[in-house]
């Protein structure tokens, strides 16, 4: 990266020579990979809106960082080179992962990309987001807002990073939050999705690596497209580190022939939650989807690849492995259906609890906090969380 590639404006001691609208508050988004670049723009929406600020967008370093640069061309923003970044002051910066975070200067806001906080680091119980190695550099703390989804986890933050306590803003799950919102417009996902009245759908979610549904249990998608009755159909929905990790046209080229067979791939830049919305059962593994899944009352099989080494404990992820149906290879697909049926409403209420503990108010609350941290006071009114769209050609 050379000067040349830098921007000259909105930012940089010469953009008030170029810029149309002087004094503007600049807010940086950290986009590190696909999946937390889809949580943060619909968070940004938050602030964005407002005539005193100018929002840029930045791919922050990540090992998934594979699909983040489309993903940025696509969002229509101003797109900053992250060496260029490191060296702009910003009056907001917001991110859901934390490479490079160091380098950033700015007030910074950390949501998590997932459901909530829910895995720890492999091989031991630390949880993942709220550890002192993330959290701190040279004994400072990173972010000045922490967004948490739930109480508890302050006690979390207690004891594996004192000094973040401070910075904690539990304001529940914007994830959550958008699904209930989605519910009452079900009928036109499953439309947009190809499903035809009578049709059951079952949606196959999969975290990223060797221990998720498409690492250990691939076959589920051809046995269910040859066991299920033909009043069902079935769609594969992958974590983007999935398709960016192995490339688009390498998935698509493994399910082709289940594609063939009937499978609805969902893209990787589809709204995940319209299709959870959409279904009739979710079978999936410690991923965030089956999670939100049980959470909207659908009815949840998991297959149980080490499910115990990655989920925290008396976390969401914790309560749906202990309550879930588990897939197993040998027992009746109706069967299973039936059972994950019948827990449904009692797995919801469970996991719903350790889920949020601000439902319906996650919006407001991250709001607030950003423009405490940008200084200004609030403007505009309220709104309340939109529901989800859905691109239906991102599903063929």
């Amino acid at each position: 990266m050379t000067g040349a590639d830098w921007l000259q404006v909105p930012v940089g001691l010469d953009a008030h020579q170029w810029v149309t609208r002087h004094g503007l508050l600049n807010v940086l988004v950290v986009v590190h990979t696909v999946t937390s670049g889809q949580r943060l723009l619909e968070l940004i929406e938050l602030v964005e809106r407002d005539s005193r600020v100018q929002v840029a967008f930045t791919q922050g370093p990540d090992v998934f960082s594979n699909g983040v640069d489309d993903f940025l061309r696509s969002t229509g923003g101003l797109v900053l080179p992250w060496e260029q970044v490191i060296h702009e002051r910003f009056d907001l910066a917001v991110a859901a992962g934390y490479g490079g975070l160091q380098h950033l200067h700015a007030p910074l806001l950390v949501v998590p990309h997932g459901a909530g906080f829910g895995k720890t680091h492999a091989g031991t119980s630390a949880v993942y987001g709220l550890d002192a190695q993330r959290l701190l550099h040279n004994g400072r703390v990173l972010p000045d807002a922490v967004v948490l989804s739930h109480e508890d986890q302050l006690e979390v933050l207690k004891n594996q990073c004192p000094p973040a306590v401070d910075v904690a803003v539990v304001a529940g799950d914007p994830g959550y939050d958008r699904m209930i919102a989605s519910l009452p417009h079900r009928d036109r996902y499953r439309e947009d999705l190809g499903i035809r009245p009578g049709e059951s759908l079952v949606v196959v979610s999969s975290t990223w690596g060797g221990q998720s549904l498409f690492g250990r249990c691939a076959d589920i998608f051809p046995r269910l497209l040859e066991e299920l009755p033909s009043r069902y159909r079935v769609a594969a929905l992958m974590h983007p580190a999935v398709w960016f990790g192995h490339a688009p046209r390498q998935i698509r080229s493994w399910l082709a022939d289940c594609v063939d067979a009937g499978l609805v791939m969902i893209g990787p830049h589809v709204d995940w939650r319209a299709a959870v919305v959409a279904a009739d059962i979710v079978i999936g593994d410690h991923g965030s989807v089956a999670v939100y899944a049980a959470a909207i009352g659908k009815p949840v099989l998991l297959v149980d690849p080490g499910l115990q080494a990655v989920t925290a404990s008396g976390s969401a992820q914790d309560v749906l492995r202990h309550n879930a149906v588990i897939h197993h290879h040998e027992s009746s697909l109706s069967g299973m259906f039936e059972e994950a049926r019948a827990r449904s409403e009692q797995l919801r209420d469970a996991v719903v609890e350790r889920l949020t503990s601000r439902p319906g108010r996650s919006t407001t609350l991250i709001r607030e906090a950003m423009y405490r941290l940008l200084g200004v006071p609030v403007q505009g009114k309220h709104r309340a969380p939109p529901p989800v769209t859905i691109t239906p050609e991102e599903c063929r």
